[in-house]
């Protein structure tokens, strides 16, 4: 059976994750940026919540090349992580067009289980990646396939699960639906990741910084429920 990743990023979304009984959460903050590293309280409330947490250590938005001081950070917040009770981190990072190979050792010196992010996409050879992750030891990779949205790109989909032979986990994301999980989950890959988010309207009557709204967005119980019920129910038939 598929596994249903839920990306949270507040207390309510993880409060919902455990209701709905979903495979893992993948926590964070502001998914409105691809999502940022969560405080060490809220990683705490995930873990005591029960369901297995995977910590997104990410310092800033923007891209995946990262300075000798923020891979020092994003080390240093693994090791907090798991320290808190975590299953396991997710990072990514870049050297050029390539896997930063030297950064996913420092952090899988720290961390007992690694998933490498969407920085996946962003790498010249898709295949070579892969390659460079199994070696690594990177337990699972999450990937759209290199499109915008996952469902654009099952046939890459499909091609990376057979090329990583099971070494490794391929999940995909971004983009993931009710309408579109069972298609995704067809390709083959074993875990499918969404963030399952509606927002919520505010009534701040000023903005707080230059990209800050009114309202903000968490989790949406209603389409997690939906995804997760589309893949239980599609498979099991």
């Amino acid at each position: 059976m598929t596994a249903f990743e839920l990306a949270v990023q507040d207390v309510a979304g993880v409060r919902i994750a455990r209701a709905l009984g979903v495979d893992r959460i993948e926590l964070c903050t502001a998914l409105g940026t691809g999502g940022l590293t969560p405080s060490r309280a809220l990683i705490d409330a995930a873990v005591a919540a029960g369901t297995p947490v995977h910590v997104l250590i990410r310092p800033r938005a923007g891209d995946f090349s990262y300075s000798a001081e923020e891979q020092r950070l994003i080390v240093a917040d693994a090791r907090v992580a798991v320290d808190a009770g975590a299953q396991g981190v997710v990072v990514g990072a870049t050297c050029g067009d390539v896997v930063d190979a030297d950064f996913v050792r420092a952090v899988l010196d720290v961390a007992p289980e690694v998933t490498f992010h969407r920085a996946f996409d962003t790498v010249a050879d898709r295949d070579r990646a892969l390659e460079v992750l199994i070696e690594l030891g990177v337990r699972r990779v999450l990937t759209s396939g290199g499109a915008a949205r996952a469902v654009e790109a099952l046939d890459e989909l499909a091609h990376l699960v057979r090329y990583a032979g099971g070494a490794l986990e391929v999940m995909a994301g971004s983009g993931i639906t009710p309408a579109n999980a069972l298609r995704v989950a067809a390709t083959g890959v074993p875990s499918v990741h969404g963030s399952a988010k509606h927002r919520v309207a505010g009534t701040m009557p000023f903005a707080l910084g230059s990209a800050d709204e009114a309202g903000y967005e968490t989790t949406d119980e209603e389409a997690a429920r939906e995804i997760l019920t589309a893949l239980r129910q599609g498979q099991a038939r």
